[in-house]
């Protein structure tokens, strides 16, 4: 695939910026939406931001991974560089949530490419007794970004543009593009086979709508409201659609007998499990550093560095000793430590020290790191090149199913929670002394909005507050506790190393 072996380092550099620069994208814009919102207006508009992202994102992942299976990596990833660039580069200069929603959408297809087909081309170039140190170093990058993100977003909201959040991708993108055009050097070997287009749309048209009404619902639209119906009700009529071309399809967009084998399947589950629990804690652990402990949103972010190093380590020490056992024995040691650290996470109460929480995240990093890098591997293992792009991207696109099935889920569990907690904390004191505002934020994110409030009754507060985020850690574990009946359905599957005759 290479013609020179000096090369592939900078063909691998190339592959980690791109992850690098898509992975972080979503959760970097989330961090400067308020700031985006107070700026370009439209508020009841900003859910469409993050949703025609995620969308074209999920939809274009297993097309993506298909197509650069029957017609090359090289192009597709090219492809999916330049159309995230422009869509940069537009979502910069956006001068309405319309627009910006739009240009998020462009970003989005050229993202859904990238991820899985880097690491297809890792699998292409590498043999399989290197395959594992260089996955780990993708897989942490990955686990990385959704730590940095949140950091870096903050940052430059703050103290340069929320443009910038946009435009910093460019010169990521244009150094990604120039090392994969000009080292990586792809065979030309590939099959002419038939496009899928029935399988394709369909899939696409499903995706829209199941993503679409996991967005909206409880947000722009009540989960009982006939626009939700309707978008759940199109799912499941397009998703049947699928199957149904899938099956009779000659060259399928998701063969199904890659299901039949064990190994595969057991990975696309913990893809999704994984993927559905870790995103949580990015999200509910800076809310409760912010809003418990009273820390500033810069702290919230930098509390986050420790379950970052964490997941380092892990992919690393995954990609390390891949050749040396199996990949169950490996994913054990990931889930004992998963579960372990989620289930100290469901125990934080405002009095636990700051130290504890360190050590907690560090451990829960670390099990979900072993993820990042082993579960693609697992993916592929001992499949013919042209079905590597498509067992990835399958993988890819689980993972993130999975983190929007999170979001919703357990964003839902945490809401309620909070607002049960409120109200029995609050059962007796309708004096009329003080009613808080639980739909203003600020008055727990904002130090000198949390200074108005009563000490007892901001004790309240925060003890409810603590409560649900716990409580919603907790009910994570139940998801984890699947991934370990998983796990040791695997198999005992390993990388061989082809030993050269001497």
């Amino acid at each position: 695939m290479i013609t020179k072996e000096s090369n592939i380092r900078f063909v691998v550099a190339g592959l980690l910026l791109g992850i690098l620069m898509s992975a972080m994208d979503n959760t970097i814009v989330a961090t400067a939406m308020g700031t985006i919102v107070s700026d370009l207006g439209d508020f009841d508009m900003f859910i469409w931001v993050t949703s025609a992202y995620m969308v074209a994102v999920m939809a274009g992942m297993p097309i993506f991974g298909k197509l650069s299976d029957m017609f090359g990596r090289k192009r597709f990833f090219i492809f999916g560089l330049v159309i995230f660039l422009i869509g940069s580069a537009l979502c910069g200069i956006a001068q309405s949530m319309t627009q910006l929603s739009i240009y998020r959408a462009i970003q989005g297809i050229g993202g859904g490419a990238l991820m899985p087909i880097a690491f297809t081309i890792v699998f292409d170039i590498y043999p399989p007794e290197k395959r594992g140190k260089i996955t780990g170093l993708l897989g942490a990058v990955f686990g990385a970004s959704s730590v940095l993100g949140p950091l870096l977003g903050a940052y430059i909201t703050e103290y340069i543009s929320w443009h910038w959040v946009f435009y910093v991708n460019v010169p990521i993108g244009i150094i990604s593009l120039f090392f994969i055009l000009r080292y990586y050097k792809e065979s030309s070997a590939l099959e002419n086979q038939k496009i899928d287009w029935g399988g394709a749309i369909t899939l696409v048209a499903a995706i829209i709508c199941l993503m679409f009404g996991l967005e909206l619902g409880g947000k722009k639209f009540d989960w009982l409201s006939i626009e939700i119906f309707s978008l759940f009700s199109g799912f499941i009529i397009f998703f049947i659609a699928f199957i149904i071309f899938e099956i009779k399809a000659k060259e399928p967009i998701l063969p199904f007998w890659l299901f039949r084998r064990r190994l595969f399947a057991a990975s696309q589950i913990l893809a999704f499990l994984y993927g559905g629990t870790f995103i949580i804690l990015t999200i509910f652990i800076p809310i409760f550093v912010q809003a418990v402990y009273g820390g500033s949103a810069t702290n919230a972010g930098l509390i986050l560095m420790p379950m970052m190093l964490g997941s380092v380590v892990g992919s690393a020490m995954g990609g390390i000793f891949l050749t040396k056992t199996s990949f169950q024995r490996l994913m054990i040691i990931s889930v004992i430590s998963y579960f372990a650290g989620m289930y100290l996470l469901s125990t934080l109460t405002p009095d636990t020290a700051r130290l504890l929480l360190t050590v907690y995240m560090i451990l829960v990093g670390f099990g979900v790191g072993f993820s990042f890098s082993l579960l693609p591997t697992a993916s592929i293992h001992n499949l013919e090149p042209n079905f590597r792009g498509t067992a990835n991207s399958t993988n890819s696109f689980l993972r993130s199913f999975g983190m929007t099935l999170g979001i919703t889920i357990f964003g839902a569990i945490q809401s309620s929670g909070f607002s049960q907690k409120l109200t029995d904390a609050f059962k007796g004191m309708g004096n009329g002394n003080y009613i808080p505002d639980t739909d203003n934020s600020r008055q727990l994110f904002e130090a000198s909005e949390r200074a108005k409030i009563p000490s007892f009754i901001l004790d309240k507060i925060v003890h409810a507050l603590s409560d649900s985020v716990t409580f919603t850690f907790s009910m994570a574990l139940i998801p984890i506790a699947i991934s370990v009946i998983v796990v040791l359905l695997m198999g005992k599957d390993r990388v061989e190393v082809v030993k050269k005759e001497s």
